[in-house]
């Protein structure tokens, strides 16, 4: 491995001092211009790089910003972290994007790096498997401006970020009440988890406003990938349990419905009806119907709350924003 090149060893080479060398490289008064061409030029000979953290500290604060997500490759998360990163670089500052890989421990390892490269602030979304609030507590303790969003504690006083889940259910299931599905199954995700158990609340409203009509409604938990979707629509088929519209809290589970219900042979959408949520690159092609969380603007407003809270030095503003999601119907629930 290379050596990393130092102020000292740029000094030794031009024979000065160390100070002389960082005041050039710092743009700092009292030196001369001849001195610090020479300086630069020698710095790039070498192939100096400087330590903008270190430097960061020195000028009184970091310029860098944490960013723990889940999973970066799902399109919600990718459109959060553009949105987080085009109002980070409108602010002249950097991002450090971690995932936790929807696992506890990884997520409180995220925490505890962040903390240690001192960043200004930091943004998330939980875990699935986080249910309480541990190491995230610490970050309130150092008073280091958090913005939590989409995925939060209910119980944790924090700014926050959310999606109207609840409102966007409702709407979806009554987009498929007004389609004629009359017994409708909804594939809900992990119950700790905030944003699907409001997307399970405004399902059952739907439902519960109709059920004068006969509309019946039945959700599953934890249905939230392609091959639980498939294995739970598998069972509902071969178990002979009667429906006529899946309403998946997720795509990738929706996209699961929609493989099993090829395999049987089931007719989408004159049979059965399927939508999604997340509105997936996939879904397009699929013609499936779901919902457009607005990401980028989930990002860019999560980013614009923690620069508040970074700009005027308070850590909590007790602020939340709701961004309203738009429902997009396609081909799969459209049986009239």
């Amino acid at each position: 491995m290379l050596k990393k090149v130092t102020i000292k060893d740029i000094a030794r080479e031009l024979g000065t001092t160390n100070s002389t060398v960082s005041r050039a490289l710092n743009n700092a008064p009292g030196i001369g211009q001849e001195k610090r061409r020479l300086v630069l030029a020698k710095a790039r000979e070498m192939g100096y790089e400087p330590n903008l953290f270190a430097r960061q500290l020195r000028q009184g604060g970091s310029r860098t910003i944490g960013l723990i997500v889940p999973r970066i490759n799902r399109v919600f998360f990718s459109n959060v972290i553009y949105g987080v990163e085009t109002i980070a670089r409108q602010r002249g500052y950097s991002v450090i994007i971690c995932q936790s890989h929807e696992e506890r421990i990884l997520e409180e390892e995220n925490i505890r790096t962040l903390i240690s490269n001192h960043v200004a602030g930091i943004l998330m979304s939980l875990s699935k498997e986080t249910v309480r609030a541990d190491t995230h507590l610490e970050i309130l303790r150092r008073k280091i401006p958090f913005v939590m969003f989409d995925r939060v504690f209910g119980d944790l006083k924090t700014n926050r970020v959310l999606n109207d889940n609840f409102h966007a259910s409702r709407q979806l299931t009554e987009h498929l009440i007004g389609q004629g599905y009359r017994s409708i199954i909804h594939f809900g995700g992990p119950p700790n988890i905030n944003i699907y158990d409001d997307r399970l609340a405004g399902f059952h409203a739907a439902v519960e406003a109709h059920a004068r009509e006969g509309i019946r409604g039945q959700a599953v938990e934890n249905v939230i990938t392609k091959d639980r979707g498939r294995e739970e629509t598998d069972r509902l088929i071969e178990n002979n349990i009667p429906f006529d519209a899946i309403f998946a809290a997720s795509d990738y589970s929706a996209l699961g419905a929609l493989l099993s219900l090829r395999d049987h042979k089931i007719e989408v959408p004159g049979t059965v009806g399927v939508a999604g949520f997340a509105n997936e690159p996939f879904t397009e092609l699929l013609e499936l119907t779901t919902v457009d969380q607005q990401s980028s603007e989930v990002g860019m407003s999560a980013a614009r709350l923690l620069f508040e809270g970074i700009d005027s030095g308070n850590s909590w503003t007790g602020k939340e924003i709701m961004i309203r999601p738009e429902i997009i119907v396609r081909n799969s629930t459209l049986k009239q």
